[in-house]
């Protein structure tokens, strides 16, 4: 095993470095990047392409689905590649590069071709249809990876606290960054202005190539043969998906808790929080204000909570305790902004100046403890696939990382396709057919009842879902204890027999 010995201890448990976890998290964080600035497309093609507000949102669930479709097959190449440089460091890089080309052509181009509708939207279907092979070929290895970087169980829940704190920063800088860009281009068309694409795309591609550059130098250690499951290969065909999805229970219910989470989180998508701070709130700067504010707590009580809980307790625990506390907030701030005035949240609408009030107190202090709560049931799922691959090397034999992670992902991605589509159906439901709100828009008590249920109702059904889910799922914190001491031994026979 050369010099990734001095990683191995007992009973077959390799470890990492904190900071190769809390580098390769990034990983994730290059992706979401991306996937925040595609948050934003329905302005785009309400705007530059032409069509209305259900066809846009439709769109982004169409395209939703075809990226859940190409994972299987990305999944199935990742299993199958131990080249020179790894399993999985291939796919980070060439995915990133097909993201980068094909986001700055969806953007630069698009709008540049003759006035048609039909053109261009085609235009822009065929374009993003490559830009999400990239997508899923980056997104594969967040998951696939999770085992081969460590199997300690006190170990691996740490990647989920480095992306909560990733995700909670990565959400509070794009609302500063991406309201500022808004701002400066408020006389060109805000959010639907070429100038505003050109700025999110710029930002986007350097800072995630950047991002991926430190995930592929951290995982480099251990993307090697020595760390994969078995030891050695596993020869698998494309019938594995079907007996694994069928016969691995723990994989099933986590998906059926990842989806539905995702469902609930990106129902709340960009347009749904320019809603709630531009429109019902008043002020187009005053998101990314609240969001200064509550992101470095957030940041502590996430990585606490996760840290503290999933170590302790195990990861299925630690997902029942953060869907219970998650619940409990989700409906605390769903009454606030349904009986409070959000308006009060700030002095100066044009400024987004901050008003210390009752309603940004509670608002804050509720943001913070739901943050820590979601951060465990949110962010958690990931190393859970990897208790879920190594339950595979248990049950089967078979050390399949990237078919576990894209079954994952493909019923993940079905369900939560759906999530633009019901922001852009309950819009239109409540009377914004042909563009999203957004400051200086009538605000509605339809209005304020629609976005609540976005921002807070979709996602506490997709907790509720965690609850029932983790009830039959099987990898307690003991079981994980025998499944390594297993494991370990099917990876000393293959040792023996080399």
């Amino acid at each position: 095993m050369g010099n990734t010995s001095k990683y191995y201890g007992e009973n077959g448990i390799h470890r990492v470095p904190l900071w190769r976890i809390g580098g390769f998290a990034l990983n994730n964080t290059a992706t979401n990047l991306y996937l925040m600035m595609m948050g934003y497309v329905s302005f785009y093609l309400m705007g530059f392409v032409g069509v209305a507000m259900v066809t846009a949102s439709s769109f982004s669930m169409m395209m939703r689905i075809w990226d859940g479709v190409t994972d299987p097959f990305v999944g199935f190449l990742v299993d199958k590649t131990n080249g020179k440089f790894g399993k999985n460091r291939p796919f980070m890089i060439i995915g990133n590069a097909i993201l980068c080309v094909s986001s700055f052509v969806l953007f630069h181009v698009t709008h540049k071709l003759p006035e048609n509708t039909t053109l261009r939207f085609a235009f822009f279907v065929v374009v993003s249809a490559i830009y999400y092979l990239g997508y899923t070929c980056q997104c594969v290895v967040t998951k696939s990876a999770q085992s081969c970087m460590t199997n300690d169980p006190k170990q691996r829940p740490m990647f989920a606290s480095f992306d909560g704190v990733y995700n909670t920063v990565l959400f509070a800088l794009i609302g500063i960054v991406y309201a500022n860009f808004a701002n400066q281009y408020k006389d060109v068309g805000s959010y639907a202005s070429t100038q505003f694409f050109h700025a999110i795309w710029v930002f986007t591609a350097i800072v995630s190539a950047l991002f991926t550059a430190i995930a592929v130098f951290s995982i480099a250690p251990k993307d090697r043969p020595e760390f994969f499951g078995t030891g050695k290969p596993s020869k698998i065909g494309l019938k594995d998906y079907w007996e694994t999805l069928k016969g691995n229970r723990a994989i099933q219910m986590l998906v059926v808790s990842a989806s539905t989470d995702k469902l609930g989180a990106q129902a709340r998508t960009s347009a749904v929080s320019v809603a709630m701070f531009a429109c019902i709130a008043g002020s187009t700067l005053l998101q990314g204000k609240v969001n200064a504010v509550t992101t470095i707590p957030s940041c502590i009580i996430t990585f606490a909570a996760i840290s503290i809980l999933a170590t302790r307790l195990g990861q299925r625990k630690a997902m029942l305790v953060g869907s219970i506390g998650g619940l409990f907030t989700n409906a605390l701030l769903a009454l606030l902004w349904l009986f409070g005035d959000p308006t009060t949240m700030t002095s100066d609408p044009a400024t987004g100046a901050l008003n210390w009030g009752f309603f940004l107190t509670a608002y804050v202090i509720l943001v913070v403890i739901y943050s820590g709560f979601q951060g465990i049931s949110g962010n958690i799922v990931i190393p859970m696939t990897a208790d879920c691959a190594d339950y595979e090397v248990y049950r089967t034999g078979k050390y399949v990382p990237g078919l576990m992670g894209t079954l994952f992902s493909f019923v993940d991605k079905m369900v939560s396709s759906f999530a633009p589509m019901i922001a852009g159906v309950v819009f239109s439901m409540v009377g914004f057919k042909d563009h999203n709100p957004i400051e200086g828009d009538p605000v509605t008590r339809e209005l304020l009842i629609g976005v609540v249920f976005l921002a807070y109702g979709v996602i506490s059904i997709g907790l509720i879902c965690n609850l029932i889910a983790m009830k039959f799922y099987p990898l307690t914190k003991e079981k994980m204890e025998e499944i390594q001491a297993e494991v370990a031994a099917i990876k000393a026979k293959a040792a023996q027999e080399a």
